[in-house]
């Protein structure tokens, strides 16, 4: 409206100036100029209230955009973060991941050096259960058995195979069944021995050094590895001599068949678990 008045007046003015009498026709032609300069005015406020708007319509939105900016920027920056600790935590977990998979691979191959000492240690035990039952073969009925408990032999003879009653001196008949017995231990010298003495929960009448049945279970032992050692020459470092006395019968009933059954020695054959041992440490 201000630039409509404005040019109004310039032209007033201009009129003014020339001194000049205007014709009617030059009149109007300036009437019509100045309509004309009135609605080309009016046009440009109105191009100019447009601008304006449009200039405070983009001022908002640029706003608007930085303020999305930051926002997206601040979430950008928060996951950047939240990326370059999770991909520590990965390389850190990758590494104890392959940490775990070499100790896992190593443990595995100390597992099958054992399964391996293991099955070997049981296929010497069964080898060495076969010769024991063929060398004694002829003991048998007379109460020596073979057979294999937690990887280990036992040679079991009763008490009448080997001492006559009450007595603590190896008899002919029992030197016959440990002389056959050492043949195969002598070829076996990687094999322990472990002799025990069992009796059973008969009191034993006072017989000069055997005082009990803890005396004769001990001293029977004692006997059998002296025999081995003297007699049959195994090696004494091999050997061990317990006894157990009543206290590990094989059969608890209260009856004469159990207590002869529960008289005995067992001769228990273990291989050396050297290597083994050096394995699971």
């Amino acid at each position: 409206m201000k630039l409509k008045y404005t040019l109004l007046a310039a032209v007033i003015c201009l009129a003014l100036h020339s001194c000049v009498v205007l014709s009617p026709k030059k009149y109007k032609a300036l009437l019509a100029e100045r309509d004309s300069l009135s609605i080309r005015s009016g046009a440009l406020e109105d191009t100019v209230a447009r601008l304006r708007a449009d200039t405070m319509r983009l001022h908002r939105e640029l706003k608007d955009l930085h303020a999305s900016y930051n926002t997206l920027n601040g979430t950008y920056n928060a996951l950047n973060d939240k990326y370059n600790s999770l991909n520590n935590n990965f390389s850190a977990s990758s590494s104890k991941v392959n940490e775990l998979s070499s100790d896992l691979k190593k443990r595995e191959a100390r597992l099958k050096e054992v399964e391996d000492a293991l099955h070997k240690r049981d296929e010497a035990t069964n080898a060495l259960k076969d010769k024991l039952q063929q060398a004694l073969l002829g003991f048998q009925q007379n109460g020596l058995s073979v057979d294999i408990r937690n990887g280990k032999v036992y040679v079991s003879l009763t008490d009448k195979l080997l001492f006559p009653s009450g007595s603590i001196v190896i008899d002919a008949r029992g030197k016959q069944a440990l002389e056959q017995l050492a043949i195969v231990l002598n070829k076996e010298p990687d094999i322990n021995i472990a002799v025990e003495g069992h009796t059973d929960d008969k009191k034993v009448i006072s017989l000069g050094q055997i005082k009990d049945n803890w005396d004769l279970s001990v001293l029977r032992s004692t006997s059998v590895c002296r025999y081995l050692t003297e007699v049959e020459k195994i090696d004494p470092h091999r050997l061990t001599a317990t006894g157990k006395s009543q206290y590990q019968p094989v059969d608890p009933a209260n009856t004469n068949e159990a207590r002869t059954k529960n008289r005995r020695i067992e001769i228990i054959l273990s291989p050396k678990l050297d290597e083994l041992y050096n394995l699971i440490k």
